[in-house]
């Protein structure tokens, strides 16, 4: 199966990586461009063009600014399917149209729920207790298309947005690498668009916490689906009222909250507890 990639962010690669351990080796990726990162603002590539320069893997890799600038260089591939997860780009319909079998998302949730850009973190603070991975075939709308394959798995109590990621990956690489060689013999799917639910953009007001008034699972929840990105924050954290206090871990024992790290604006993050 003659396939591209789409992706850019640390999940992205960590599919990406595992696809190739499994056989499944695209024979182009898309991704954005080197960008400025951190408070030096270094020019960096994404995470998954430093995974191929690393692994010295003979993948082509194309970074457009706007993804239809590439659209002939893309037809000249003649590639079978596109793959796309974590490509922050909006892809045109006549992007998605070029493969032989058109375009195939990958999803970190079972559809059609928790559609749109924050389905781990929200599984997390909605306290799943199951997800999965969805393979569907892209449309114009978001999360939208016909269901080829999913599988699910369970949520353990414990688990956070990085190590939820971790799984998702090795579980998408598994899936990936088994439907991509049957997948013209599979009957699609429609989903079930009247169940349906979607998911937010999370920023750092979203991270904000009242330590005092706010429900502890709450919080708890937060802690494990915000770190490290957007951050859960407050100001009235016990011995340290009216600076801001990272929540950076914690854990639930006994039907308590108890805070395992933090970072007191203007230091060190320190362990407690």
């Amino acid at each position: 199966m003659k396939f591209v990639y789409f992706g850019s962010f640390h999940i992205s690669a960590d599919i990406l990586a595992g696809m190739v351990e499994r056989g499944a080796v695209p024979m182009a990726v898309v991704c954005n461009p080197d960008r400025p990162a951190g408070r030096n603002k270094i020019i960096t590539p994404p995470a998954v063009k430093q995974l191929i320069l690393e692994k010295k893997w003979p993948i082509k890799i194309l970074q457009p600014e706007k993804v239809k600038d590439i659209a002939t260089e893309l037809k000249d591939l003649g590639t079978d399917v596109f793959l796309v997860m974590g490509y922050p780009q909006i892809i045109p319909e006549s992007i998605l149209n070029i493969p032989r079998l058109r375009t195939i998302g990958v999803h970190p949730s079972l559809l059609p729920t928790y559609r749109g850009p924050s389905p781990i973190q929200s599984v997390l603070l909605a306290g799943e207790h199951e997800t999965g991975v969805t393979l569907y075939m892209i449309d114009k709308d978001v999360d939208h298309g016909k269901i080829i394959s999913n599988v699910k798995f369970q949520i353990s109590n414990e688990e956070t947005n990085t190590s939820l990621e971790k799984r998702v990956a090795e579980v998408a690489a598994d899936l990936i690498a088994d439907t991509l060689p049957n997948i013209e013999t599979i009957t699609l799917c429609e989903q079930d668009h009247a169940a349906a639910t979607f998911t937010q953009k999370f920023t750092s007001a979203d991270g904000r916490v009242d330590f005092i008034k706010d429900e502890p699972l709450e919080v708890y929840r937060k802690i494990k689906a915000f770190n490290p990105e957007p951050g859960v924050w407050t100001i009235n954290f016990p011995g340290h009222e009216g600076k801001r206090v990272k929540l950076l871990a914690a854990q639930w024992r006994d039907n308590k909250i108890h805070i395992t790290s933090i970072h007191v604006e203007g230091k060190r993050p320190i362990k407690i507890g």
